[in-house]
């Protein structure tokens, strides 16, 4: 006790006590770079083409994991998500749910049939991707709807 005065005694006034930071910094770095890679993000790619009805009671999905989209445009015509795959009939559209079940399926995720039918589109068209749907596996269907009116 008596050194610890001596030092004290003996050290300049001007001196004062300082916290590194640096590990403090390093940590909150270390923090955000695990939640960055931890985190997932998903995309649902909408074709501009599909102007979906709206619906004001909607309710936004909570999990987005496990999603087949299918747009369905008002002309009657199929797409996938990207919009770059067009099918010509029902079977084209069960062949193509059967290969993204397996996908799903081999990530853990319940297959969910993520339905974006044009406000103009017949019903017949949105039963024909239900029973294709019914047929490859998936009885899951989530309609997707604008919750607002779209200026």
């Amino acid at each position: 006790m008596a050194s610890n005065k001596l030092r004290s005694a003996g050290a300049p006034k001007d001196d004062e006590l300082q916290v590194d930071m640096s590990p403090m910094i390093d940590m909150v770095f270390l923090l955000l770079i695990f939640f960055i890679v931890a985190s997932t993000v998903v995309v649902v790619k909408q074709d501009p083409n599909v102007e979906p009805p709206v619906a004001n009671k909607s309710v936004k999905a909570k999990d987005g994991h496990g999603r087949i989209v299918i747009n369905v445009r008002e002309d009657g015509t199929f797409r996938a998500e990207n919009t770059k795959i067009t099918f010509d009939d029902a079977k084209a559209i069960e062949d193509y749910v059967k290969e993204k079940k397996l996908i799903e399926d081999g990530k853990g995720h319940k297959p969910i049939i993520h339905l974006r039918g044009d406000q103009g589109v017949s019903f017949k068209y949105v039963r024909t991707v239900i029973r294709a749907a019914a047929n490859a596996g998936v009885d899951n269907v989530v309609f997707s709807v604008y919750g607002f009116e779209k200026n």
